[in-house]
């Protein structure tokens, strides 16, 4: 009989879920069981794990018997309601929603950073905001070695952060426009074909920022176990099917160069340098799509910070993998319970 873990996956039909399945293929993550876990409209439906059929179950209250792992990406109501019924019936779960990454009993984890966090759960592990992980990892190596006191981060966000009706109506909606037809959106709340916006998540009326910013600032502190340090951001929906990318501008307590920082990327975890000045060649979510590194490049000195203090950078990463599917996989497999080979 197999000693390798029971994982259930809720939300298997979205396009993170897909991701799961295809991320542990990829990793070699050893499974003795999948359950595919799903609403009741696809129970009966099969999906593909390793050359065999698994036939999708409701998710109900019974459905975590037996479960060791639970992957969990069907939005932050379902995780409140199941995540502690997962837990009770004896799963770990790891959660891709934002509805216990601020739980300061839950750990909110990105493995190249704060793995060692991982062993302080109860139960519950939080993926972070796709954004937040974009960012972090990259910053989190320079951060060890030159403390970062602030940085200004604007991203420039795909539709695969908001699912994927949301990747089929950037598709419908753009071949519309190319055709002359009049497109009405039905998961955006603008036109999304060669058009941009502020992020679809609602903004704060007193502070004027919307959710996914508030995510990051309070996430970067809680992942670096930093309080003080100064975030500023602008999250921006733009008409990319997949990979996130951001411009980032940092400041650190003591003088550092682009040389330094090229030094410490090329040396840093999940981390690839794309950094061609004479070819204009730098991260492109063409190029990060379907990859588990975070892309950077365009590390520059900053101009307006005469003292040295400064770099800006971009980077690109692909949401589905590094920003949700992949870092929830990278836990799991640091899970103690899980029997290696």
């Amino acid at each position: 009989m197999s000693n390798d873990p029971v994982v259930a996956i809720v939300g298997v039909t979205g396009a993170v879920g897909a991701e799961f399945i295809a991320t542990m293929d990829k990793r070699g993550f050893r499974v003795g069981k999948l359950k595919a876990l799903a609403s009741a409209r696809s129970a009966g439906k099969t999906v593909s794990f390793r050359g065999k059929d698994v036939v999708i179950e409701e998710l109900t209250e019974r459905a975590f018997e037996g479960v060791d792992i639970a992957l969990f990406s069907a939005g932050g109501s379902i995780s409140k309601k199941f995540a502690p019924i997962a837990v009770k019936s004896g799963a770990v779960v790891v959660d891709n929603s934002s509805a216990f990454r601020m739980d300061p009993n839950v750990p909110l984890v990105i493995p190249e950073i704060n793995a060692n966090r991982i062993r302080d759960h109860k139960g519950i592990i939080a993926n972070p905001n796709c954004a937040a992980i974009t960012a972090l990892v990259p910053l989190w190596p320079i951060h060890q070695k030159n403390r970062i006191k602030r940085v200004i981060i604007s991203t420039y966000q795909a539709a695969s952060g908001a699912g994927a009706a949301a990747m089929e109506e950037l598709v419908e909606s753009t071949r519309a426009n190319l055709n002359g037809q009049v497109y009405t959106p039905k998961v955006m709340p603008h036109p999304y074909a060669f058009n941009l916006f502020n992020h679809n998540t609602a903004v704060d009326p007193e502070t004027g920022y919307n959710d996914e910013e508030t995510k990051v600032i309070k996430e970067t502190r809680k992942i670096f176990e930093d309080e003080s340090i100064a975030v500023g951001v602008t999250c921006v929906r733009v008409p990319v099917l997949r990979a996130h990318c951001e411009a980032i501008t940092f400041e650190c307590e003591k003088p550092i160069t682009e040389d330094q920082v090229r030094a410490i990327m090329a040396q840093a975890p999940g981390v690839k340098v794309v950094d061609d000045r004479v070819k204009n060649y730098f991260p492109m979510p063409i190029d990060a799509s379907g990859q588990d590194d975070v892309l950077v490049g365009r590390i520059r000195k900053d101009l307006s910070d005469p003292s040295g203090h400064s770099i800006s950078m971009f980077v690109a990463a692909d949401q589905l993998l590094k920003g949700a599917a992949l870092n929830a996989v990278q836990i799991a497999e640091l899970l103690p319970q899980r029997v290696m080979a």
